[in-house]
C-alpha cells in the first residue's frame, strides 16, 4: 500500500525555504542596506538621531520660562495652582481657568502651566506688557454696554487718581526658536501628539512634567520639545591656496581693449532725460493714526498678546489713533493706568503703561490729539489695542 505521508513535510520544507526569498523581496522596498542595520539587520541609528531633542531651559527663580510671545510656569513639589499664580503675580482663578484645572489642584514637580498674559516682571512690581489684575475684555463689555446707542457719550464709568508705577526689572527671554504650544483637545493623548510633532513621547513628558502614565487632560496646554540642531554638512572640499582647478586667463591678458572715445559731459547735457519723482505715500488713509511714534516691540497674537507693544522716549506724547469719546480712565491692581477710547457702537481703543493723562471721561477728541504721556524709566512703551466689543483685533490692520 502506497502512503502519501512523507509528502506533507516535502511540501512544507518548500514552503520554508521560500521564506527567506519572500522577505528579501519585501526588504527591497527600500534602498539596500549592506551594513545590515536596517529592516535585515533589526537595528538602526537613523530614528534616534532624527527625533533627538534638546533639553527645556531652566526657569528662572520664580519657575519662569520667558518666549518672545508667550509664557510658561514650572512648579515646585507640592504646588497647587494658586501657589505658582501668586508666585508669578497673576491671579489663581485666571491661571486655573486658562489651563482648564481648579486654584486648589495639587501639581507634580516640573509640571508646566501656560501662563494667559505675561507675568509682572516681580511679583510685587508690575512692569509687563499686559495690565495686571485686570479683565480688558470686560472693562471693555462695561464700556459698550453702559454707554446708549444713541448718545456719543459713553456710560458711567468711575475715574479713579493715577499713582506712578515703579520701574520693574526685566525677564530674560529665551533665544532662538520658540516652541509650539499645544492646546489638548478631546480624544488627544500623549502617543497622539508625539507622532503628530514626530518627536519621543518620554521627551513629551519630560518638557511638560507628566506622569510616568503619560497622562494629560482636555484644555492643557504643552510645549512641543525642540529638535536638536545637527551642525551643518560640508558641501564642497576646502583647498590650498592655488590648487583645485586651473584659472582661466582674462581676454585681456592676450588681447588689449579697444579704444573708446566718451564725449566731454557738457556735449551731452542737453539729452538727460527728466525724471519724475512720484509723490510720497499718504498714511492719513489708514484707519487709525498711529498713537506713538516709536519702534514696534511686540505684535498682536490672538489670545497671547491682545495687543502691539510700541517703544518710545519717556514723556513722549501718546495721541488718539481716532475721533472718539473718553470712555474710560482707571488702573489696574498695579497702578498701571488704562485710558479707553469709544469711536463707535462697538470699536474701541485701549492705551496702557501711560501717565499725565491730559483729557477725562466724557471728553471728546480729535484723531491724532495728545492724550497723555508716556511713563518714564526703562520700561518705557504704549501697549496699544483696538477691540470690537470684547473680542481683540491686529491693530496693524487699522494702523497700515
Amino acid at each position: 500500500m502506497t502512503t502519501t505521508a512523507p509528502i506533507l513535510p516535502r511540501r512544507a520544507a518548500r514552503l520554508l525555504t521560500l521564506l527567506p526569498a519572500a522577505a528579501l523581496v519585501a526588504a527591497c522596498d527600500g534602498p539596500l542596506d549592506y551594513d545590515l542595520r536596517g529592516p535585515l539587520g533589526g537595528f538602526s541609528t537613523a530614528p534616534a538621531a532624527q527625533n533627538a531633542v534638546a533639553d527645556r531651559p531652566m526657569p528662572d527663580a520664580r519657575g519662569l520660562i520667558t518666549y518672545p510671545s508667550y509664557q510658561v510656569a514650572v512648579a515646585e513639589r507640592g504646588d497647587t495652582v494658586a501657589d505658582v499664580a501668586t508666585r508669578v503675580g497673576l491671579t489663581p482663578s485666571e491661571v486655573a481657568r486658562f489651563n482648564g484645572m481648579e486654584p486648589g489642584d495639587i501639581l507634580r514637580k516640573d509640571e508646566v502651566l501656560a501662563l494667559p498674559r505675561r507675568a509682572p516682571d516681580s511679583a510685587a512690581v508690575s512692569g509687563s506688557t499686559q495690565p495686571g489684575g485686570v479683565d480688558i475684555a470686560s472693562l471693555a463689555g462695561q464700556a459698550i454696554d453702559r454707554a446708549p446707542s444713541t448718545s456719543p457719550n459713553p456710560g458711567s464709568v468711575t475715574t479713579t487718581t493715577l499713582q506712578p508705577t515703579p520701574r520693574a526689572a526685566p525677564v530674560q527671554v529665551q533665544d532662538g526658536p520658540e516652541p509650539v504650544r499645544h492646546k489638548v483637545v478631546r480624544g488627544e493623548t500623549a502617543y497622539t501628539i508625539s507622532r503628530l510633532y514626530q518627536v519621543p513621547v518620554k521627551s513629551l513628558a519630560e518638557w511638560n512634567g507628566l506622569g510616568s502614565d503619560f497622562a494629560i487632560r482636555e484644555g492643557q496646554y504643552l510645549l512641543i520639545p525642540l529638535k536638536d540642531t545637527p551642525a551643518p554638512a560640508r558641501t564642497a572640499e576646502v583647498t590650498a591656496p592655488g590648487a583645485g582647478s586651473a584659472t582661466p586667463t582674462p581676454p585681456s591678458a592676450t588681447k588689449p581693449l579697444p579704444t573708446e572715445e566718451v564725449p566731454p559731459a557738457s556735449e551731452g547735457a542737453g539729452t538727460l532725460p527728466t525724471v519724475k519723482v512720484p509723490e510720497p505715500t499718504r498714511k492719513s488713509d489708514a484707519a487709525m493714526a498711529y498713537p506713538l511714534q516709536g519702534k514696534i516691540i511686540s505684535t498682536y497674537s490672538k489670545g497671547k498678546n491682545d495687543g502691539i507693544d510700541i517703544a518710545g522716549k519717556p514723556g513722549q506724547e501718546v495721541k488718539a489713533a481716532e475721533a472718539g469719546t473718553v470712555a474710560v480712565i482707571t488702573k489696574d491692581s498695579n497702578n498701571i493706568p488704562i485710558l479707553v477710547i469709544r469711536h463707535s457702537d462697538k470699536l474701541l481703543t485701549l492705551y496702557i503703561n501711560v501717565t499725565d493723562i491730559s483729557v477725562k471721561k466724557g471728553d471728546t477728541v480729535k484723531r491724532g490729539q495728545p492724550i497723555a504721556r508716556l511713563r518714564s524709566g526703562d520700561d518705557a512703551f504704549l501697549h496699544f489695542e483696538v477691540r470690537s466689543g470684547t473680542e481683540s483685533l491686529d491693530p496693524l490692520l487699522y494702523l497700515n
